[in-house]
């Protein structure tokens, strides 16, 4: 399984599916036309700024709020490689792995790592790596099927591979 590598971008806790992509563009399933619009209720200039392989880092309950799969399709659309949270809503952690967008439980880096940090992750062991102050954490480590989930960058193209 591979990692990611890239620029923290930080949020607090209650993070929900609302702010990721905001209700008023849920008429399309674009995943570009999502991305375009990813975080601007919190963040006007994320957009601009993430560049492919960048990293979300947030405090508690990131993906609060509505089931949607547009939530974590706009956030991978967007370039982003990785969510490192303290904790994640259930519904968004599951939705994310369907999609195939790798996300890390790991309280003690989600509040240690700073925004514009670089940051690496090891997806296998679940290591992350803040590059830019030396330190690592210990992160929730994927089970294998999830790996291979993510590995074929989701369920669907999964169960597709799989026959």
């Amino acid at each position: 399984m591979k990692s990611a590598n890239g620029t923290v971008f930080k949020f607090g806790d209650n993070v929900d599916t609302d702010v990721i992509i905001p209700a008023r563009y849920l008429n399309t399933t674009d995943p570009a036309e999502l991305a375009s619009h990813c975080m601007e209720d919190i963040d006007r200039n994320f957009i601009k700024n993430v560049k492919s392989g960048d990293i979300i880092v947030a405090n508690k309950n990131f993906g609060c709020g509505s089931s949607r799969e547009h939530a974590p399709i706009a956030i991978k659309a967007a370039g982003v490689s990785c969510v490192i949270a303290e904790t994640f809503a259930r519904i968004f952690y599951r939705n994310s792995i369907n999609i195939g967008l790798p996300i890390v439980e790991c309280p003690e880096a989600a509040r240690q790592i700073g925004a514009g940090d670089q940051v690496s992750v090891n997806f296998d062991s679940g290591v992350i790596t803040d590059e830019t102050t030396g330190k690592t954490y210990q992160g929730q480590a994927f089970p294998p099927f999830m790996q291979k989930i993510i590995d074929c960058e989701g369920l669907i193209n999964y169960i597709n591979a799989s026959h």
